[in-house]
């Protein structure tokens, strides 16, 4: 069925006509391609297509006579060296007796001219054949090549690999790199010695990354090969990690007006560095605007397609494109080839003008016929020894080392599929194929399998897209000897290496085109430093940034970091916001001077009460101590000095014992005290009512006994209080960050707040009887009347905790203690002053009032 390729592209070859096929057994060709190439018969053929020149000439089109076939000109010697070294690969393999015994391979190489038409029907003349008529309409036999070497550049590829790949004829590329080409789908047959753009995409961001530039000008020819590397580019930054952000994404094409536009956006773009993805063919005239327009200070990003051409090579270039970093495709070694190449010699087969045109534009020979018939011979100098250009250079072979891999890639699927026996075959019913009458797609098979390793040490294999092994070297443009350009490999890229290392540079030996002679630095903002975060800028590509500093209890202790981190709990930022450090503890201490304030009021009124109670020691047999009960003055006395002692327990920091305690001794002391001024309250009015004829009896109802009794049961209440409080919801040490976040407040949570209201209710309580009789009792005569003080004490008492509770609900951690203790402070001080401080005043400076009858005619004056 192979014939059915002239029938289907006919519109390319102009096949055959309607009426030939109904009239004649023949098909005809209706025209010919004219076409460069070289030839070697064989039983099986290879076919390669290579861009021997970059430029086709169309003539010009008239309406009235048909046009002339396009033309090439600017012969490509490393071009030519390529082709050769398939040429050489080839008869490497026939003189192998080992390998493909018994087969010679032949070839059909084409120049291509760097244009799809004249690829394209290149391809279809290999495929096809170029005879002029075909006998075999039942399109049975071999087709005239099993598989080809080629084409160097995507867009033929892409073109070529979507017709042959419906007959699944083997291609096995050598330079296209273009990503969309791993499609299985679209192109069955396509296979390459080169890896895709994918993985040269992610060795440049890998170079990109190393030197920390972020902020690039993208430029891409407006090709299959630029757009998809472009595509593949942008989308790879995304996936591969960190920070690339583009200035400018730019297509551009051989239009003189647009590289001048495209060269204007690269002088005043401020990104140092700009990365180009596009053929020799469309970045030669970019560099050259370049060059015109004096545009320096860009650091060059080189893609493999023109890393390595030596159209760049030049003096004239270097002040621009020095320092250049490129991907360039792995470089190898041939043995033999440079000898190989030296011998080349013209033809005679006339099929084979690719060798003429070599030799004309390598030596500007004038061929003349020699003395036998047929024999041309070269007028002018024939040592290709003496040379010294890009053909018989060996050292940097990469492009013509992937086609020798290519060429072994096919030899070894052949090799393979001649080593299969009859019955275990991989075809149907386990059949193999036959080699006299061998199809392209039976090939094919084995290729997807194929494995060696080159003489050179590299491995060929192919993954299930046809893709190769990635691996690059990283080049660098330096200037040689001579003031030209010489490009050097300075690192390597390996995407499979042992050591998990992708990247290896040597800096020491790069070269930087700067004064600095160091990298450039390229970034659309400055690194954000630890203790700040990025904040992206509304508008602009990703890696355009403001730094803001953390929050309060946030950090970040990296550079350039995207959020950041909140400390744990127990910990806050320090002021550079790059460390969690532990939070400062707040508790009301002695060492403070709020502390020792309070501290020292705590102990002058416990030596105040203890001052007074000696007074009263030392004249409890006078008549004004024995007129005021002095057993309750004793027992009033001890209590402020404990409601006085209790404010020690809330200072310092606060443990489970005394978070305990202070609530407790505080609520009794306090209740004690209370309850014997109420004692004493009610004593004075008993007293006075027994002094009147109908109250005689009065006083013998509440003797001393039921007055310790009445004080006693009283207290006990609030010490059950306190037992039920904590033994159900005791108050704990607590750490609160709630009223400062920067802080941990140690506090003693009071554990049941019904607990604490119970408690301080019942001394509200007792402190608003106390009040209320001692009130009623203010009008009484002087000589019995100790009411007044004690409705003057409570007055006070119940003032400064009225006004305790909201300043205690409003005072954030330790102030909240120091309230109450304050509370506790004022009322003592209160009661100490209010009810001893005018009986002491006698004692002290006016005893002659001390006296029993001071005391009686002083009621007398009054009645």
């Amino acid at each position: 069925m192979w014939i059915t390729l002239n029938i289907c592209l006919c519109l390319t070859l102009k096949c055959i006509s309607a009426a030939s096929i109904l009239h004649s057994d023949t098909c005809q060709l209706q025209g010919h391609f004219k076409l460069n190439g070289m030839y070697q018969d064989g039983d099986l053929i290879l076919g390669g297509l290579f861009e021997v020149h970059f430029l086709a000439v169309f003539p010009e089109l008239s309406f009235r006579t048909e046009p002339e076939p396009p033309y090439c000109e600017e012969f490509d010697v490393s071009s030519f060296q390529q082709a050769q070294t398939m040429i050489f690969a080839i008869d490497e393999i026939n003189k192998n007796p080992n390998f493909l015994p018994n087969i010679t391979l032949g070839y059909h190489l084409y120049d291509n001219c760097v244009m799809l038409g004249m690829a394209f029907r290149a391809a279809i003349a290999l495929v096809s054949g170029t005879q002029g008529s075909f006998f075999n309409l039942n399109c049975t036999g071999s087709p005239p090549v099993i598989g080809i070497v080629g084409d160097s550049n995507s867009t033929p590829s892409i073109a070529i690999s979507s017709v042959l790949g419906l007959f699944r004829v083997p291609i096995v590329s050598y330079f296209a790199t273009c990503s969309c080409l791993s499609d299985r789908k679209k192109y069955p047959s396509f296979f390459r010695t080169i890896p895709s753009d994918a993985f040269q995409v992610q060795a440049m961001i890998r170079i990109l990354r190393y030197f920390g530039w972020t902020w690039v000008g993208l430029l891409y020819s407006d090709d299959d090969y630029g757009i998809y590397a472009a595509q593949s580019f942008h989308q790879e930054v995304q996936l591969f990690g960190g920070c690339v952000a583009f200035s400018e994404i730019l297509p551009f094409d051989n239009n003189r007006r647009d590289i001048q536009r495209i060269v204007k956006v690269i002088q005043t773009s401020t990104a140092k560095v700009v990365v180009v993805f596009a053929t020799s063919t469309y970045v030669l005239p970019l560099m050259d605007e370049v060059a015109l327009q004096n545009v320096t200070g860009k650091q060059w990003i080189a893609s493999e397609a023109w890393a390595t051409s030596p159209v760049f090579q030049t003096q004239r270039l270097l002040p621009f494109l020095g320092g250049t970093l490129g991907i360039a495709i792995r470089r190898g070694e041939i043995q033999g080839l440079r000898d190989f190449l030296l011998h080349l010699r013209p033809g005679n087969d006339p099929r084979n003008n690719m060798v003429r045109i070599f030799w004309e534009n390598m030596f500007k020979c004038r061929f003349e016929t020699g003395e036998k018939e047929g024999d041309e011979i070269c007028t002018g100098q024939e040592d290709l020894s003496s040379t010294n250009t890009a053909y018989t250079d060996v050292s940097q072979l990469r492009a013509s080392y992937n086609v020798y891999k290519s060429v072994y890639a096919l030899a070894h699927a052949l090799h393979d599929l001649m080593q299969c026996e009859e019955g275990r075959g991989p075809f149907s019913d386990n059949t193999c194929a036959d080699i006299t009458n061998l199809q392209p797609w039976q090939l094919l098979h084995y290729l997807q399998k194929v494995n060696f390793t080159t003489g050179f040490g590299d491995h060929v294999s192919f993954d299930e897209n046809g893709d190769a092994l990635a691996i690059y070297d990283v080049m660098n443009w330096q200037p040689s000897a001579d003031g030209s350009i010489i490009v050097r490999t300075v690192g390597v890229v390996d995407e499979g290496a042992a050591t998990g290392k992708v990247l290896t540079l040597d800096e020491d030996a790069l070269y930087w085109n700067f004064e600095t002679r160091k990298p450039p630095w390229s970034v659309c903002s400055e690194s954000c430093p630890p203790g700040t975060r990025r904040a992206r800028r509304k508008g602009l590509p990703v890696c355009c940034f403001d730094c803001l500093p953390c929050g309060d209890g946030e950090i970040s202790n990296t550079t350039d970091a995207n959020e950041c981190t909140l400390c744990p709990d127990e910990f806050w930022s320090n002021p550079e916001r790059n460390r969690c450090i532990p939070k400062e503890v707040e508790f009301l201490s002695y060492e403070e001077p709020l502390g020792i304030s309070l501290t020292t009021a705590s102990l002058l009124g416990t030596c105040f009460c203890a001052v007074v109670m000696i007074i009263f020691a030392h004249h409890r047999n006078t008549p004004i101590v024995r007129a005021n009960n002095s057993e309750l003055s004793f027992l009033l006395l001890l209590s402020l000095k404990l409601c006085f002692l209790c404010v020690l327990l809330f200072i310092g920091r606060p443990q489970l014992w005394t978070c305990q305690l202070r609530h407790a001794v505080f609520g009794i002391s306090f209740v004690l005290c209370v309850s014997s001024i109420l004692v004493k309250t009610i004593v004075v009015i008993a007293v006075f009512k027994s002094s009147r004829p109908e109250g005689k009896g009065a006083m013998k109802w509440f003797g001393a006994a039921q007055q310790r009794g009445t004080v006693l049961v009283l207290t006990a209440l609030q010490v059950a209080i306190c037992v039920v409080w904590l033994s159900t919801a005791s108050p704990t040490p607590h750490k609160n960050s709630q009223y400062v976040s920067s802080k941990i407040v140690y506090e003693c949570a009071i554990g049941s707040v019904a607990g604490f209201a119970v408690l301080l209710g019942y001394i509200g309580f007792l402190a608003a009887v106390s009040f209320m009789l001692a009130f009623l009792a203010r009008n009484l005569p002087d000589s019995f009347n100790e009411a007044k003080f004690i409705t003057f004490s409570m007055l006070i008492f119940c003032a400064v905790w009225i006004a305790f509770v909201p300043a205690y609900i409003s005072s954030p951690g330790k102030y909240a203690v120091a309230v109450e203790i304050f509370a506790i402070l004022a009322s003592s001080f209160g009661l100490l002053v209010a009810i001893f401080a005018p009986k002491c005043y006698i004692i002290l400076l006016h005893p002659e009032r001390n006296t029993k009858k001071a005391l009686m005619g002083r009621g007398t004056e009054n009645k």
